[in-house]
């Protein structure tokens, strides 16, 4: 009888832990809250630490990790999404500039204390990593480009924020930081827990592979840092177009230079929590610049292209007074994908191409019209595939 009452109680606990289970597994859909890209960028505060439930496109690019849903008529008009910290993935952006406290920041920190995300790495989630880690094929370079984007129903960590980018004092003074994502611009980021639904959808890169099919690229004049100092020294002495470049390049400094730039090769696909508290490094106004360049994606001239875009972020934030338009997020992208194909003509491209099949650079392009073509390319690229507003 022993025995039997010994098996008895075993097989109860192993009854009662399944239970448990499963109503922890329950309990955690419930949790989970039904709702919309729209409903959230309304008020990402609101959501701020819930779990959420949403059906929307998730695109990656050369700047971008973000779900879309519907026009939303905001003027950041995505959520970041981001992988919980530690995993082992392969999407995310080709390049991104995140801005986090120094040691010696001086502004106003708040304390974030997140709940921890465990992903659950299915075959959806594995195909669904894969398809947005594909690039896209072609002979000549197009910045960022991947195949696929994918639609599908996401579950995650909400955070979100009242207000996102930088605040300065009446100095000028970079005195608050705050958003996720690429310069920090988004309100809201989707730390993502599980996904289901996976359906892809091939880009359509037709119209540029009409003017590039037979094109070849050149040879890769240098590694980044090189191949950007050649970018800029291409325009001549005293031409303001290569005092641009320059001017991108020396925001990375030399190397052993503690400037406050910390530059990284890997995919920043993840929420860093180290991002939103202070750094170990102090830096000569206060605010690190993380710049992650995702070397995989970025292949031959492609990692000076983006590098120009990344110094001239780090250089328009800076230094605002030399900046003509502002630093508003719209300008900052403008002005780093304008010296983006700044690079891509010093390295004497015959095009550029960026995700959306916006071919951003043709050296077809009659002279006369030359700077009304890349004004209509980058808005196009900023306001239809960024989803970001003036």
């Amino acid at each position: 009888m022993q025995d039997l009452v010994l098996f008895g109680e075993t097989h109860m606990r192993r009854l009662l832990a399944l239970a448990a289970l499963c109503a922890a597994s329950l309990s955690l859909h419930a949790q989970a809250v039904d709702t919309t890209v729209c409903d959230i960028l309304k008020n990402p505060q609101s959501f701020n630490g819930k779990t959420v439930r949403i059906k929307g496109t998730v695109v990656t690019g050369f700047q971008q990790f973000i779900v879309k849903g519907a026009d939303c008529g905001q003027a950041v008009d995505a959520i970041w999404l981001a992988y919980p910290e530690g995993t082992k993935a392969k999407a995310g952006p080709a390049v991104m500039v995140n801005l986090q406290p120094a040691s010696n920041f001086e502004g106003t920190i708040s304390t974030v204390q997140r709940a921890p995300v465990t992903l659950q790495r299915d075959k959806a989630f594995k195909d669904f990593d894969a398809r947005l880690a594909t690039p896209y094929k072609t002979n000549a370079i197009c910045e960022g480009c991947y195949r696929y984007s994918v639609s599908a129903t996401l579950v995650g960590r909400l955070d979100g924020v009242a207000t996102a980018g930088i605040s300065r004092n009446a100095a000028g003074k970079i005195v608050g930081i705050s958003g996720f994502g690429n310069l920090n611009a988004y309100r809201a980021r989707l730390v993502l827990q599980s996904v289901a639904d996976v359906s892809p959808q091939e880009a359509d890169y037709t119209d540029s592979s009409k003017v590039t099919k037979d094109e070849t690229a050149p040879p890769a004049v240098g590694n980044g840092a090189a191949g950007l100092d050649k970018a800029a020294q291409t325009y001549g002495p005293g031409n303001p177009l290569g005092a641009q470049l320059a001017r991108a390049a020396s925001a990375f400094g030399k190397p052993g230079d503690q400037n406050g730039v910390v530059v990284s090769f890997n995919t920043g696909n993840q929420a860093t929590s180290a991002y939103e508290a202070k750094g170990a490094q102090s830096s000569p106004d206060g605010v690190l610049f993380n710049c992650v360049f995702d070397s995989d994606h970025l292949k031959g001239d492609a990692m000076p292209i983006a590098m120009a875009y990344a110094g001239t972020q780090v250089a328009d934030i800076r230094n605002p007074k030399e900046t003509i338009s502002g630093t508003d997020t719209y300008t900052l992208e403008y002005h780093g994908m304008q010296d983006a194909v700044l690079a891509a003509i010093g390295l004497q491209l015959k095009t550029l191409t960026v995700p959306g099949d916006f071919m951003v650079w043709n050296q077809k392009w009659e002279p006369t019209t030359r700077d009304n073509a890349l004004d209509t390319a980058l808005s196009s690229y900023l306001a239809k595939q960024i989803l970001i507003r003036r």
